[in-house]
């Protein structure tokens, strides 16, 4: 019978770095998905990290997973959080270039974003900072 020290021993930490590479592409395209993932590789990450180092074993992919999947964790909640706090305004942009046939009409909606985001941010936009469109 396999014991969970042996398993973890066995698999040194593999499950947890898969899992944290995954939370870390999906953080990149789908934020909440790979927020939760995160999670998920925190959790097997730091669970098979004792447990190697209870048996003995090397820790190095545990403790990478771990790494990895704590900045997935904060880039996703980052990322998230912008999301949520700007998504009006980026539902807008979203659907004022829907209806943007031409180049100007699309320069009108990145005016708007721009005018939407200093408005909700409190600030003047960055001038080196470019806007979509």
């Amino acid at each position: 019978m396999t014991t969970p020290l042996q398993t973890a021993a066995e698999m040194g930490g593999r499950r947890a770095l898969a899992l944290a590479l995954m939370a870390l592409i999906f953080t990149l395209f789908v934020p909440t998905m790979g927020l939760a993932l995160s999670v998920f590789g925190l959790i097997v990450g730091v669970r098979d990290l004792r447990t190697l180092k209870k048996g003995g074993q090397p820790t190095g992919m545990a403790t990478g997973a771990v790494v990895i999947s704590t900045l997935a964790f904060l880039l996703g909640g980052v990322t998230t959080a912008v999301q949520v706090y700007l998504g009006t305004e980026l539902t807008a942009y979203t659907e004022c270039l829907k209806g943007a046939g031409t180049v100007t009409a699309q320069t009108e909606c990145s005016t708007e974003l721009k005018t939407a985001l200093e408005s909700k941010l409190g600030m003047p936009w960055p001038a080196n900072m470019p806007l979509p469109g």
